[in-house]
This record gives structure tokens, sequence and C-alpha cells, in this order.
């Protein structure tokens, strides 16, 4: 009796064990710190300057924002300057189509505490208040709009050139029009419900629990999402198991306050997690799908916000998308320039709005020509053109410098080659007063004498000092930076370190194979260089 007894017992550990091996994962334990700390430090060596963009860019700094991620130093810093680059150059209008482009931002913006009404004096929330422009994208279009302006608790913002003013009624009005009959929803509308649409939607609502009609709604879509759940926890898009769909339910989940392993998205071979981790490939990247096609980045970059989600649901945190508890990860560098910076050097906003000059279309300096202009650096020769192929003298160079850094002129008598009530005067004497000039001599500036390239960098390595950059560079690192190039041998003593310092900040475009350090600078290059030096200060 005995005997039987413990092969009774014996065969009843052998079935829990192999029975255990199909059931659903814990979601208590999910997800593994350690798998999130991989996928976090694959994305910042794949990514290691962000900049706006849908795969590269805001998910990737979102996610390890909100994940409280070890990243590089500067990291987020580096995304907030391209973003400030792209929004200047773009004059504040990132899509004139595609509003969840503005959405993307806000989210990113908001994880990082920062301001997106204030981005290089462009507000990029006014454009969510156009109804009818934000809805053409379809069903994207106010999921994304309430789930950026819910991001931070943003106010609905008053498009004046809206044909219809949005209002969060109209955009939740929206999505529940456009649920399918089946409960869930797809992008286009139409029978057959996409569950990464679907997803996104849940998020969307999550919110708006309370409202009329968007709990039911809400729990159509969720008995629609498990129905379509394969039985390894996964979801499909297109009769295709992907990443992307799985992701964007448990995120839906997560922010609907609803766990995990919740009976219904527990099926007979997995649950939602183990449908999510299906897709790691165990090096800190996600596949797209299970036959390892697709973007993988833009895999890993959903798959790793999914970790976030879940692991912020399990800390009992504020969800991913309830960024109220965002801190400042940019040290204060908001658009008023890096903590470091002299307090008498000022962002620049934008004064004319109608600047345009005839002879600088298609030039990769015609943004920051546009730019400068718009912000009273620089002008054209007074026919519509801007001369791009034109040198400057000194003084006209010191006058773009001392502007680009919001000083006031003030003349001080120090050159005795500087004309005192000179329209430049003022100019020389407060970048001498502040170190950005020393003068050809002691007691003489040459205003009127053409700059070269390395009387320009020497001149910018002191303006970017006092705009808060690191300016120090050892004298290895500036015999790297010079030998890279087949003149660096020619470069006088006094402009070496500035050079090398221009060229390692990315003042100076790199990629040709001379420096010409005693050649005339042009004014083109002249825009360039102080666009990249307001980009790498958070001034522009």
């Amino acid at each position: 009796m005995r005997r039987k007894f413990k092969i009774f017992l014996i065969l009843c550990l052998c079935f829990t064990l192999l029975t255990g091996l199909f059931l659903p994962s814990h979601a208590a334990d999910f997800p593994d710190e350690a798998v999130m700390a991989a996928v976090a430090a694959h994305l910042c060596e794949s990514i290691p300057a962000p900049g706006l963009g849908s795969v590269g860019g805001e998910w990737a700094v979102m996610g390890l924002a909100r994940a409280g991620s070890a990243v590089p130093d500067g990291y987020y810093v580096r995304y907030y300057a391209n973003l400030l680059s792209e929004v200047n150059a773009r004059q504040g209008v990132l899509s004139d189509r595609k509003y969840t482009e503005y959405a993307r931002v806000i989210l990113a913006l908001t994880a990082l505490g920062a301001d997106p009404a204030d981005v290089a004096g462009y507000d990029l929330l006014t454009p969510l208040g156009d109804c009818e422009a934000t809805i053409w994208q379809g069903l994207n279009g106010p999921v994304w709009a309430l789930i950026a302006l819910d991001s931070g608790g943003y106010d609905m913002p008053v498009n004046a050139g809206a044909k219809t003013q949005a209002t969060r009624e109209r955009y939740l009005e929206a999505i529940l029009a456009a649920q399918n009959p089946d409960g869930g929803f797809s992008l286009a509308g139409g029978s057959v419900s996409d569950p990464d649409m679907t997803g996104m939607a849940l998020q969307a609502l999550a919110r708006y629990m309370e409202r009329e009609g968007v709990a039911a709604a809400v729990e159509r879509a969720l008995a629609c999402l498990s129905e379509r759940q394969r039985t390894d926890g996964c979801f499909e898009t297109n009769g295709v198991p992907t990443l992307e769909s799985t992701a964007q339910v448990v995120v839906a989940l997560c922010e609907l306050g609803v766990p995990l392993d919740d009976a219904r998205f527990a099926k007979e071979n997995g649950g939602l997690p183990d449908g999510l981790m299906r897709f790691y490939s165990g090096d800190g990247t996600f596949r797209h799908d299970l036959a390892g096609g697709g973007d993988d980045l833009m895999a890993t970059e959903q798959g790793f916000y999914a970790l976030v989600a879940a692991h912020r649901a399990r800390q009992g945190r504020q969800s991913l998308y309830r960024m109220g508890d965002a801190p400042d990860l940019l040290g204060g560098a908001k658009g008023a320039g890096l903590p470091g910076r002299h307090p008498d050097v000022k962002p620049l906003s934008v004064i004319f709005s109608d600047v345009a000059f005839s002879d600088i279309g298609g030039l990769e300096s015609g943004a920051a020509i546009s730019g400068l202009a718009a912000r009273g650096v620089l002008s054209g020769r007074g026919d519509g053109r801007y001369d791009p192929a034109g040198s400057m003298t000194r003084a006209e160079f010191c006058k773009a410098v001392v502007l680009t850094l919001g000083l006031t002129p003030a003349p001080d008598g120090r050159f005795s080659d500087v004309v005192p009530d000179g329209w430049y005067a003022g100019y020389v004497g407060a970048a001498a007063k502040y170190g950005i000039v020393n003068g050809v001599t002691d007691d003489t500036f040459a205003p009127a004498r053409t700059i070269t390239r390395q009387e320009a960098a020497a001149m910018l390595m002191r303006a970017a000092k006092l705009a808060g950059l690191d300016t120090a560079l050892d004298g290895a690192a500036v015999t790297r930076q010079l030998a890279a190039f087949d003149d660096g041998r020619l470069v006088a003593p006094f402009a070496r370190e500035a050079l090398a310092f221009c060229y390692d900040k990315g003042i100076f475009d790199d990629g040709r194979m001379e420096i010409r350090p005693a050649v005339p600078v042009t004014r083109a290059e002249v825009a360039l260089s102080l666009w990249n030096l307001l980009t790498a200060a958070l001034l522009a």
C-alpha cells in the first residue's frame, strides 16, 4: 500500500513538473531586471546620439528616461541638442500631415522633465489643438494626441489657425466611434481589428474610465484581445506574430491597471509576459517577428518600453505614460543654455519670421543661415542674397559671435585701430571684455582683414567656453584630432587646440580631408559653425 502511495506521489510530482513547463509564467517576477539592463545598454550603444525620429529617437529616450536607466554622460542633452537643431531647421513644423510626430516628441520631452511648449521658441503642443489636422492621419492621431497631452497633464492648446478647435471630448469621441463590431480597433477602420492598434487605443482610454461609455468599450476591447491572443501568449498582426503588437497589449494592460497574469490573458502555452519574451534574442535585443524579419531596432525600442511599463506596474509606480513624477534629466538645460554658461550669455529668440535669401537653396548650411538671420545674427548683402561663398572680415565675424551669445555691445578703446564711432566698435569691445578676442598684437585688432579658418576657430573656442562648453583637450587629443587631416601640421600654434576642439565638438564639419587653416572662412561656414555652437551649448 505504501509503495503504491509513493508511486502515486512520484507520478503527481512528475505531472506537476511537466505541466509547469507549459503553464503561464508568474507575472509578479516579470520583467527580469538583468534583461532590462541589457536592453538599455544595447539601446545606448546602438543609438549614441538620439535625435528626432520614430526609430533611434524619442521612443528610446522615453523608455530609458522612464526606466531610470544608466545612460552615458550627456546622453539626454545630446538628444535635446539634436532636437533643437531639427526644430529650428524646420521652423517648428515637424510635419504638415503626421501629427503623431508632435505627440511622440511631447512624450520624450515630458519624460525628460522638459517643456514641449518652448522648444527653441516653438510651442510643439499647439498643433494638437487642430482637430481636423490631427484626426486626418486616422485613429493614430486622436489616440496619440490624448496620450501625449495627458502624459504631462497639459491643457488642450488653443490653435488659432484650426478650422475646428480640438477638445479632449472630440478626440475621445473619435476613438470610441472607431471601435469595431468585434470590440477591437484598427488604424483605418474595418471589421477585422488589429491588436497593435487596439492596445494603443486602450492606452489612450485608460485615463477616461469614468466617462460614459468608456468602461464598456474597454471591456469589449479586452475581450477581443483575449480572444485574439495566441496560445503561446503572443499577438499577431496580419497573421504574423509580432513583438510590436504584443508589446502594445502589455503597455495597455499596465496603463489600465490590469494585472499581466489576468486570467483572460493566461493561455495554455504561456501568458502575456511569456508572449513578449518569446521575441527576446538574449543579447539585449528583441526581434520584430519570431522568424527574425523586420526592423529589430524598432522592436527593441518597443520591447524595452513594454518591459519598463511592466516594471513600473510591478513596483506600484505611476504608469509609463503618467509622467507627473518625471525628474529633470536635462540638468536645467531646456533652451536656456548649459549650467556652466556665463550669466551674460543669453538664448536668442526669433525676431524676424520672413527672412529669405535667394542663393541658399539646397545648401547644407541653409537652415543655419535662415535660423541665424531670423535671430538677427546674420544679414544678407542687401539684394536678397546671402553670398554663402563670400568671406568675412574680422570685424564682421566678431559681430556675429557677440550677437550669437546675446552679449551687449560696448566699446572699450582697447585697440588703436578700432575707430571709436565705427559700426563694429561695440562688438569688438564686448568680445575683448569677455575674452573672445585678443587682437593680432597687444593693441591692434585688424578689423578690416579677412578672417581665416584658424582665427575663427580661436574665437569660437573662447565663445564656447563662455557658453558653458568644456573646451579642455589634452595634448594627445589635440594631436589625434589634427593628425586626421592631411594639412594638420600647417595649423599655427595659437590655433591647434581651438581647431581640435571645433572638430571634436562638431562645430566644424570634419567631412573634408583638409583643414585649410589659413584660408578665409566662407560666410556659409560661419553660419554653420555658429549654429553648431548654439546647438552644442543648448542656446538655439
